[in-house]
């Protein structure tokens, strides 16, 4: 997280090198990522955390949990991103539009309003989601806006697991059909869809593999503390509903 929210800088700045960007990741662990300005959890999350079952991270992008676990995720860095939300959100889930289609299970975007109330992403499918004929929610998306760059965040379910999902949610995953590729092969697939659908990012360098280097694990080490909440039970309010806090930004 701490990576991408760098990586949205370099974008902005405009003495840096960084430009349009996409990254695809994984999880060691199964992983809860919640959205920057989710703060109250539900009480029966907080004895699954407790017990090192599950990591918690904090996204710099909004919107709710998601389960990291069975699923891949993506980073996108887009400068000069159009400003109007939905159209953001189109042209950034072209790519994988084309991609699904191409494996014969095309995805349409949401309709569903986004609601407060849901702890869960994959609760709702909004217009910034992919979902199959069936209405079963394929890849979940959620943004962070800086100076007219945007850095969109996309979790791409493909085998997610069906008891810690019910015991998390309290409710089963979606019922999704099977994707024809996986692993390596799947992030290849991908891959060339953005090559295609997105030219700059050719251009930019930001398809081309390469591992940090030591000057840009050191710029980016200062913010990992922000990404990494933790959990009260009660912040004083009354309200017994653990609360995930973290550090102030410096």
């Amino acid at each position: 997280m701490a990576l991408d929210e760098w990586l949205l800088d370099q974008a902005v700045n405009p003495q840096a090198t960084g430009g349009a960007m996409l990254r695809f990741y994984s999880w060691r662990r199964p992983t809860l990522s919640i959205g920057f300005h989710q703060r109250r959890l539900p009480d029966h999350w907080l004895p699954i955390l407790r017990e090192g079952g599950l990591d918690l991270v904090r996204r710099p992008s909004g919107g709710r949990a998601v389960l990291h676990a069975g699923d891949l995720t993506y980073a996108l860095v887009w400068p000069q991103a159009p400003q109007r939300r939905a159209e953001a959100y189109q042209q950034a889930c072209g790519w994988l539009q084309a991609a699904f289609a191409e494996l014969g299970l095309p995805l349409r975007f949401g309709h569903q309003g986004a609601s407060a109330e849901r702890s869960s992403c994959f609760a709702t499918s909004t217009a910034a989601d992919l979902v199959h004929a069936n209405g079963a929610k394929r890849i979940g998306s959620a943004q962070l806006w800086r100076d007219g760059c945007l850095l969109q965040h996309g979790a791409i379910l493909l085998q997610p697991p069906h008891q810690l999902w019910q015991q998390l949610f309290h409710h089963p995953p979606p019922l999704l059909p099977v994707l024809p590729l996986e692993g390596e092969r799947l992030v290849t697939h991908l891959r060339r869809s953005a090559e295609r659908h997105w030219p700059c990012l050719v251009a930019a360098g930001g398809l081309s593999d390469h591992p940090l280097e030591t000057v840009e694990r050191e710029a980016i080490a200062p913010r990992l503390e922000r990404y990494r909440p933790t959990l009260d039970a009660d912040d004083g309010s009354g309200d017994t509903s653990p609360v995930a806090t973290m550090p102030r930004a410096t």
